[in-house]
């Protein structure tokens, strides 16, 4: 349902003094004459079309004339909507004509309603912070299978449970092993044997039985029995019935598969011992993350049992596969562990800070110019040479992905994340540039390196010093679309003015609901931004600044990092979109000002509900103002159909209509 009133702009008198004398007796008293005249000279009759004014000096003429309820209608004269009869509306060009397709000219007045905000081009070092989640987990190769190295019975298991720490040389079960008791047998032979030859004995009998207490000694070693004990047995003279088994390696026992009184055969696992000393956290990255991630980088980290406390450690292996289901590709770090803190099992969160140099690359002033042991990347040395740990080869950083000790001095051209308009491939940004009436901002399409924080490398496009905006951008693009220019949505203009936006939005991909946890964070801005409308709607500026900064605050807080990588990168764009939007509303000082950063906001939010939608947002409408704006129109949402006009409040409370519902209440079909 439409409710009109009297419109705000235009050739209609009737709405000049509604709202330039509203108040007066005596202008009530002429409106009320002159619309009697009205009345009675016009009852029955269509107002005639509103001509173009001729008695302003120096008026422009309008390019076209259209419809503020349908702006697809285009005309190159006056008239009336063939749709619902309404008055058409001119729209002229401007300062158009002596500028370019994509350049606008904004006076000082209008920029700072729209709270245009601009930044130079820069060349700087920045940093890519990269937040991943994980596990800790065994080092394997500090985990120890102890196995029976002969067949026998386990008499008794002096370590009779898992997660008993043992060091080195610790005695574990004894066996009883009829192959270790002939084993010893042969042995006291063999050495009795040795010891009892007379001195006539000529050299080669000598020799063998030398030979043969040499084999038998070997033969109990294979056996698994330590040299300690085959000199124990040799001085005793007697073999044992039961032999000890020790821990070649110290550590937890994680794993005994054994009890005691189980016979076992040769190879049979009786405990699995690990090393805790260093351990292995696995971790899980985004496709779009891997330009930031090398060996040997230092990542730090938190687990949630100790509070306030960050462990470190380095990468040492990167997936060569990625995981095509779910876009990630798994690291490991190694990590020391003396203190024993760090639990195979433990949930962390962890950043990795990458510091880009020129071209995208990783810049880390320890590494450069330094070498590198391939496999334990902790092992960094000033000059070339073999690993400590293993011996192999070191090998340069540079070979690893990091810049040289050369590049360290060259610093990146960067934009900041907020001037960049990204739709699928392209980027555009839009240049400040100062004029005699006012600033003229371009639009231009720029070619972007990969994203670093809260920048984006320039490949092309820009030059250094140049001023760019990034705050307003939405609206300078918003307005090339309304006069069918080329615009971010559409590159080479033309279509409905007013219609480009949302017809690309709905082209955006729709993801599935996302994970619970990222819902509830998406509904609490939702809450915001409804409670930013109804202040507005009630023409409280206070109320509106304090949805603005709550929304603004959640946004910072948000974590995207359940959302898959395609919904992860759409979020990314939309985030800054409506911390823009948030921003203008709770910086703003006049209500003016805050209803126009509104719109870019009510935009945005339109597009993230769109995007992903969630039943926990409950029913959400679309309703839309044709006369916001200076009749350009504009849209919000709401979770009642019952109009509340934001960009009038009192003025024109209940202008506007119902354009349908973005999600259904719950239950409904």
């Amino acid at each position: 349902m439409m409710n009109h009133f009297p419109r705000r702009s235009g050739g209609s008198v009737v709405g000049w003094l509604w709202k330039h004398a509203r108040g007066s007796l005596l202008i009530a008293m002429i409106l009320a004459v002159f619309v009697s005249g009205l009345w009675v000279g016009g009852r029955g009759k269509s107002a005639p079309p509103r001509e173009p004014r001729e008695d302003v000096a120096g008026a422009e003429a309008p390019s076209f004339w259209t419809c503020s309820m349908h702006p697809q209608i285009r005309q190159p004269g006056p008239g009336r909507c063939p749709l619902c009869d309404m008055a058409l509306i001119p729209v002229t060009a401007g300062a158009g004509d002596a500028l370019g397709p994509r350049e606008l000219r904004v006076s000082d007045h209008a920029a700072a309603l729209m709270n245009i905000q601009v930044t130079p081009v820069r060349r700087q070092f920045v940093d890519a912070r990269l937040r991943l989640v994980g596990k800790v987990a065994y080092d394997e190769t500090r985990l120890a299978e102890i196995t029976a190295w002969v067949g026998g019975r386990l008499d008794r298991l002096y370590v009779d449970y898992t997660g008993t720490t043992v060091r080195s040389g610790d005695h574990l079960a004894e066996i009883y092993s009829p192959d270790l008791l002939v084993g010893q047998r042969e042995l006291i032979e063999a050495a009795r044997t040795a010891r009892s030859l007379p001195d006539s004995a000529g050299q080669v009998v000598r020799q063998n039985a030398e030979l043969l207490l040499v084999a038998a000694r070997e033969k109990l070693r294979l056996l698994g029995l330590a040299s300690e004990q085959i000199e124990a047995i040799e001085e005793r003279g007697q073999p044992a019935d039961h032999v000890t088994l020790h821990a070649p390696v110290g550590g937890i026992v994680i794993d005994k598969p054994v009890k005691e009184g189980m016979y076992v055969e040769t190879g049979t696992r009786i405990y699995t011992i690990a090393d805790l000393s260093k351990v292995w956290v696995m971790l899980e990255a985004y496709e779009a993350d891997l330009p930031w991630l090398h060996y040997g980088q230092d990542v730090e980290f938190t687990a949630q049992s100790h509070p306030g406390r960050t462990f470190h450690g380095r990468i040492a292996f990167i997936d060569p596969v990625l995981d095509d289901a779910r876009r990630i590709v798994r690291l490991r770090v190694n990590v020391e562990n003396v203190e024993g803190l760090l639990k195979p099992g433990m949930f962390v969160s962890a950043v990795v800070h990458a510091r880009v140099a020129r071209g995208g690359k990783v810049m880390s002033p320890d590494l450069a110019g330094k070498w590198i042991s391939p496999m334990h990347p902790e092992i960094v040395k000033d000059s070339a040479g073999s690993c400590d740990i293993c011996g192999m080869a070191l090998v340069r950083a540079e070979e690893l992905g990091y810049v040289s000790a050369q590049a360290v001095e060259e610093a990146p051209l960067v934009v900041p994340a907020s001037a960049a308009l990204v739709t699928g491939v392209r980027a555009v940004v839009y240049v400040k540039k100062q004029g005699e009436d006012g600033a003229t901002y371009e639009g231009r399409e720029i070619v972007l390196g990969p994203r670093a924080g809260d920048y984006y490398l320039v490949e092309s496009g820009l030059e250094e010093g140049e001023l760019v905006v990034t705050r307003g951008a939405f609206m300078l693009d918003a307005e090339l679309q309304i006069q069918a220019r080329p615009s971010m949505m559409s590159p080479e203009g033309g279509g409905a003015p007013g219609h480009q936006h949302g017809a690309a939005a709905s082209r955006r991909e729709v993801h599935p609901a996302p994970p619970e946890a990222f819902a509830d964070q998406l509904a609490g801005m939702f809450q915001d931004y409804l409670a930013m409308s109804r202040a507005l709607a009630g023409d409280d500026p206070a109320g509106a600044k304090g949805g603005g900064a709550a929304l603004a605050r959640k946004l910072h807080a948000a974590d995207a990092a359940s959302l898959d990588g395609a919904a992860r990168g759409d979020w990314n764009e939309l985030a800054i979109r409506l911390h823009d939007g948030a921003e203008g509303v709770a910086g703003a000082e006049e209500l003016d000002a805050m209803r126009v950063s509104f719109g870019s906001l009510s935009a945005a939010m339109l597009e993230t509900i769109a995007r992903f939608p969630g039943r926990s947002l409950g029913p959400v409408h679309h309703l839309h103002c044709p006369m916001a704006f200076d009749d350009r129109g504009a849209d919000w949402l709401s979770s009642d159909k019952a109009i509340a006009n934001p960009y009038f409040g009192a003025e024109m409370l209940r202008c506007g209509e119902v354009k349908g519902t973005v999600i259904a209440a719950e239950g409904s079909p």
